[in-house]
C-alpha cells in the first residue's frame, strides 16, 4: 500500500514521490530478484536494499528468513495460484489493488496479451505507476485510482464484465491496517466479489511468528517498520483456522491457505481444514465467494 510520505522532501519532478520507503524497497527487490523493469525501480528504492542487505543476511544466517526471503515467497505463491486460477478460468479478470511498485500486472500483460489486468491504488500512487508503465507498455495499461474504503471501488467493479470470473490480488497490504478496517476491507470485497460468475481473493497475510527462533526480534522489527512506514502494520492472527473463520465472517465461502513449507502447498492439494502454524513468517491466502 502507497502513502504519500515523501512529498514535502522529494523533487516535484519525481515519479517516485508519492511512494512509501517499503514501496521503494519492494519494487527494488523484485528488480534485483529478476522479475521487474528498471522502470519500476527506484534509486531510494536501490539505497535502502544496500543499507538493510547486511541485516538481511544476518537474520537469513540466525533466524532463517528475511524481510526479502518473505518477499520472493509470497510473490511465488500468489504467482503459482494466479496461474491455476487462470489455466482454470482462460477468460478471467484480475484486479491488483494496492499494487505500489509491483511489477505482476506488466509481467502477465507481456504473458497473456489478451488478459485484463487493471491494477488499482490511491491517486497519487496510481499516477506514478502509470507515468513508469508508459515508458514500457503499448497500449498504456489500465491503472486506476481508487480508495478502496469509498464508493469509487464499487463503480470500479461496475465496469467490469459480471458475467465472466474476477480474481482480486493484494500483496503486502493487509498486515498495515487495524483488525476492523482489514474487517473491513475483507467485508467489501467479498461483496464486490459476489457480483461475478466466480470471485476469488488472493492475499499475503503475516501471522505471528510465535512458533520461530528469535520470535522477539522479528516483533521488534515490525515495531520498527510500523514507524517508519506510519502505519498500523500489527499481526492479527495466530493460526490458519483464526484467518478462516475471519474470511468466512466477511463473507468468503471458503479458504485455502498456504504456508511455503508446507508440502501439500507444492503441488496441486490445498489446505482447506489447516490449523497448525507451520512457522512460515508469510502465508497466501485463497478465498472464494
Amino acid at each position: 500500500m502507497s502513502k504519500d510520505l515523501n512529498s514535502t522532501t522529494a523533487s516535484a519532478e519525481s515519479p517516485h514521490r508519492h511512494i512509501s520507503f517499503t514501496a521503494h524497497y519492494t519494487g527494488y527487490i523484485w528488480f534485483q530478484e529478476g522479475i521487474s523493469h528498471a522502470a519500476l525501480a527506484s534509486n531510494k528504492g536501490r539505497w535502502l536494499a544496500k543499507l538493510v542487505s547486511p541485516l538481511e543476511t544476518w537474520a537469513e544466517s540466525v533466524i532463517g528468513d528475511s524481510m526479502r526471503t518473505t518477499l520472493r515467497q509470497r510473490h511465488a505463491l500468489i504467482d503459482r495460484q494466479l496461474d491455476r486460477f487462470l489455466s482454470k478460468y482462460p477468460d478471467a479478470q484480475i484486479l491488483e489493488i494496492a499494487t505500489g511498485l509491483s511489477p505482476r500486472g506488466w509481467r502477465y500483460r507481456q504473458k497473456y496479451p489478451n488478459l485484463v489486468y487493471i491494477e488499482a491504488d490511491l491517486p497519487d500512487m496510481a499516477a506514478a505507476k502509470r507515468l513508469a508503465l508508459s515508458q514500457i507498455e503499448t497500449p498504456a495499461p489500465r491503472i486506476e485510482a481508487v480508495d478502496l474504503f469509498g464508493d469509487g471501488f464499487q463503480h470500479l467493479l461496475e465496469t467490469l464484465d459480471s458475467t465472466k470470473p474476477l480474481i482480486i490480488i493484494s500483496e503486502g497490504l493487509v498486515n498495515y491496517f487495524t483488525k476492523d478496517m482489514l474487517n473491513d476491507l475483507w467485508s467489501r470485497l467479498a461483496t464486490g466479489l459476489k457480483q461475478f460468475s466466480v470471485g476469488v481473493y488472493l492475499t499475503d497475510l503475516y501471522p505471528e511468528p510465535i512458533t520461530r527462533r528469535l520470535a522477539k526480534l522479528i516483533w521488534n522489527s515490525s515495531k520498527i517498520l510500523k514507524v517508519m512506514s506510519r502505519s498500523a502494520f500489527a499481526f492479527h492472527f495466530v493460526s490458519p483456522t483464526e484467518v478462516i473463520q475471519a474470511m468466512q465472517a466477511a463473507g468468503f465461502k471458503q479458504s485455502h491457505i498456504f504456508q511455503p513449507s508446507d508440502s501439500a502447498s507444492q503441488n496441486e492439494k490445498s489446505q482447506d481444514t489447516a490449523s497448525e502454524h507451520l512457522g512460515d513468517l508469510v502465508w497466501v491466502i485463497e478465498s472464494q465467494v
